[in-house]
């Protein structure tokens, strides 16, 4: 699933062709990838908007339109790209936007997962989601009063979209290991040296993805706005490391099931402390 890095580097890919783009219409050929109206309704309401900003939040792309916003959460396998008008659609293409300048947007989803919202307030969609971790109010007080009084975790806790958004799988188990913190540690144990490590780690693992336009995994499934892959997979630590050697001390990297997810960590470089 494309966590913050990918989802920003898609935004900062469109954006230059998008932004001031008329949407003049739209087909969808996946209706249950519409999740905030009916089909008909979202085609009907959408045709004329213009594109006025673009922006990300949390795993969310936000196109702010004429009247409503549009609100794109890629899931699993959502990829953007903006084709000449004329392209032939292929496979797995659950939606085309057309625009005023003869471009289609298109949405391609293997899966089925991604979903399209239109809704005149954003926040009907985002409002439940955390802070977002590369903001400039994001602060390491603001980590340690989201910390306080919490059992869960640390894993579980960096999972979950309303204690903090934008991570997933990938960078969560990364940040872990960035901060020297085991995964099955609970919140309620961090000393405040320790809360501070996981904020800086959060932050600084987060930007790498960015800075390396994403990572792509052996699937192939994420790729930017231009279709090109992302950089960040050579300089992961631990994600999908299973038995090789932890590039900081040589120990063997586990893997664990934790939640139902796959769990990379380097038992020597980050101990299970209580």
């Amino acid at each position: 699933m494309p966590e913050l890095p990918e989802v920003e580097t898609i935004v900062r890919g469109l954006r230059p062709d998008l932004l001031g783009r008329t949407i003049l219409s739209a087909e969808v050929d996946w209706p249950n990838t519409v999740a905030t109206s009916t089909l008909d309704a979202f085609c009907h309401r959408i045709a004329g908007q213009r594109v006025q900003a673009m922006s990300r939040r949390g795993k969310y792309i936000v196109l702010g339109l004429s009247h409503d916003w549009l609100l794109i959460h890629l899931k699993m396998t959502g990829h953007l790209q903006i084709v000449p008008g004329d392209a032939v659609p292929g496979k797995h293409i659950r939606a085309i936007f057309g625009l005023d300048n003869g471009r289609q947007l298109w949405f391609r989803d293997t899966r089925k997962f991604g979903r399209l919202h239109l809704t005149a307030d954003p926040g009907t969609v985002t409002g439940h989601l955390g802070p977002e971790p590369l903001a400039g109010d994001f602060t390491p007080k603001t980590l340690a009063q989201r910390l306080r009084g919490r059992g869960g975790r640390l894993k579980s806790l960096l999972l979950n979209q309303r204690f903090l958004a934008g991570l997933g799988n990938i960078y969560a188990d990364e940040t872990l290991f960035a901060a020297g913190l085991h995964p099955q540690r609970t919140a309620d144990t961090l000393g405040a040296d320790e809360t501070t490590a996981l904020y800086h780690a959060i932050r600084r693992v987060l930007r790498q993805g960015v800075e390396n336009r994403g990572t792509t995994l052996n699937d192939r499934s994420y790729r930017d706005a231009a279709g090109e892959e992302g950089d960040n997979q050579a300089h992961l630590c631990v994600y999908g490391r299973t038995d090789e050697p932890c590039p900081r001390c040589g120990t063997s990297v586990r893997r664990i099931l934790l939640g139902g997810r796959s769990t990379h960590f380097c038992p020597r470089c980050q101990p299970f402390l209580i």
